[in-house]
């Protein structure tokens, strides 16, 4: 999977004279946290994120008058704030790449560009959704099935055509390093088979069964509030 096919199409953009209160009314207004600067040709010259507008908001315990307050944000503009050296990646970056590159550089969108044109946004968002897609998350009626197995040629076939056998149908399958050497672990939600059945066929075959478990309905989470 590209980028392309998760990106945020034409994203909403501003310009680096864009007024300061200007574009923290676009986030609110378009309820994102991000937004690329670009030039007069549309090129990628910086980005500003919600974070950069809030810290340049004054603090509530400043002893500025109102009046003085709006006159020091009129006056702000977005190339005052904006982060000038921007990452970005193009639109046939893979996303498990886009993944990595946000992880490295500890940031939470990148700009997707077509030669120095923005044509799209990815953002962890993105990536998370992504991820539990890949893991089928949100499956009804499924087994989730994770299993221990050499790192070698051949492990994966063994498993999958056991899992044919026995009339399972495989929607998701991911592949996890684990501490011990020459070791993976193998996350699969499989339908159409009972747990006790594939469970006692994957270790007659010597597959090492770590979870098995029936998804009836997606997982709820716990709410904990203090009102």
């Amino acid at each position: 999977m590209l980028v392309r096919e998760r990106m945020t199409a034409n994203p909403v953009v501003v310009h680096p004279d864009t007024p300061f209160e200007e574009a923290l009314q676009l986030l609110r207004e378009k309820k994102i946290r991000r937004l690329p600067v670009v030039d007069k040709n549309g090129a990628l010259v910086g980005i500003v994120v919600e974070k950069d507008l809030l810290y340049a908001s004054p603090s509530p315990a400043t002893s500025l008058s109102v009046f003085e307050i709006h006159y020091l944000l009129s006056k702000l503009q977005v190339k005052d704030i904006m982060t000038k050296r921007v990452i970005a990646v193009e639109e046939d970056c893979p996303i498990e790449e886009a993944a990595r590159i946000m992880i490295e550089h500890k940031i939470g969108s990148l700009p997707i560009v077509r030669g120095n044109q923005v044509v799209g946004i990815v953002t962890e968002t993105d990536i998370f959704r992504t991820m539990a897609e890949a893991l089928g998350g949100g499956c009804n009626n499924c087994l989730r099935v994770t299993v221990r197995v050499p790192d070698r040629k051949g492990e994966l076939a063994k498993l999958t055509s056991e899992v044919a056998r026995q009339g399972g149908n495989i929607l998701s399958l991911v592949d996890f390093a684990v501490g011990s050497a020459n070791k993976a672990e193998i996350t699969m939600k499989i339908l159409d088979v009972q747990r006790e059945e594939i469970v006692s066929a994957l270790e007659r075959l010597g597959i090492q069964v770590i979870d098995a478990r029936q998804s009836s309905a997606p997982y709820q989470p716990k709410l904990f509030s203090s009102r």
